[in-house]
């Protein structure tokens, strides 16, 4: 098995992220493990691990755009914004109309300044913001300026004395679905929460790229090289023996064709460094390599 490399894990609900990395240690015999963007224990769906020198890159995959599925119900608001909290507010729906929803849900599409639930890893005062709320503590989390690409309604269902909202979301990092259902709830003088979320993709990765829970417990995977992940993730440029050994004492190339971060690939399909241009040269901002 490779030594440095990433898994794509579909997780399964009621575990955490850390309980996914700690199987992956298992799995992969290596301490050196770590994720792309946490899922809440409630969430499935797209969960990266990288190991080894993969960990290096987890920065550039977590700040990548991510998809999700989602079901939003209208009705009811809860003190975690998702269906595992304490219910603190309940309305009739009755009045609620379909363009109603749309017309709110449509104005959280585009850049917007977001408020993150109160139960996320976000931290305060060193702590995550999950943690103290769970301790009794109230309090709301300042907005932040987050980007919803994409948000497609798929189906409005009235259940009960609840309206329930199925969404297809493509966001920025940092963007938390739970608050697109708590503000579409209150915009609607409702309540609202999440009921249902499965991440589909993050940055290049997606559930067809995906090994499940089973699979990882099993062994039954084959992980994905860094250059694999490069390739998602980065411009690349192939380089020559000469400029490798320049990389390896982490000298600047010639400058890349693309301004954006651009991984060094050895014609050996290995990542050597990731490069970027000042000042007319490719500078080394992370080395892999160092010269034999």
């Amino acid at each position: 098995m490779i030594a440095h490399g990433f898994l794509v894990i579909d997780k399964d609900p009621a575990m955490t992220s850390h309980d996914v990395v700690a199987m992956g240690r298992r799995a992969l015999n290596t301490r050196k493990v770590g994720h792309a963007g946490t899922l809440d224990p409630m969430a499935t769906g797209v969960l990266v691990l990288g190991f080894g020198n993969g960990t290096r890159l987890l920065q550039y995959v977590t700040n990548g755009d991510k998809s999700y599925l989602a079901t939003v119900v209208l009705g009811a608001a809860t003190i975690t914004d998702d269906h595992e909290g304490e219910i603190t507010s309940t309305a009739d729906v009755s009045a609620v109309t379909d363009a109603a929803i749309e017309s709110e849900l449509a104005k959280m599409r585009g850049m917007i300044a977001q408020r993150p639930s109160s139960v996320s890893a976000v931290k305060v005062d060193g702590e995550r913001a999950h943690a103290r709320v769970r301790a009794g503590e109230v309090f709301e989390l300042p907005a932040r300026e987050v980007t919803i690409s994409n948000l497609e309604i798929l189906e409005i269902r009235r259940v009960g004395d609840r309206v329930e909202v199925d969404i297809d979301v493509t966001c920025s990092a940092g963007t938390f679905i739970r608050a697109i259902a708590r503000d579409c709830g209150a915009a609607l003088g409702v309540g609202g929460h999440l009921n249902k979320l499965r991440r589909t993709r993050v940055a290049g990765f997606g559930l067809d790229r995906t090994v499940s829970i089973a699979g990882l417990k099993a062994q039954d995977f084959t992980p994905l090289s860094m250059a694999d992940v490069a390739r998602a993730t980065f411009a690349v440029r192939t380089v020559s023996v000469d400029e490798a050994t320049e990389l390896s004492f982490g000298r600047a190339l010639v400058a890349n064709t693309s301004e954006d971060i651009t991984a060094a690939i050895s014609p050996a399909d290995e990542v050597l460094a990731l490069l970027q241009n000042k000042e007319g040269k490719a500078l080394p901002i992370a080395v892999f390599a160092a010269v034999n």
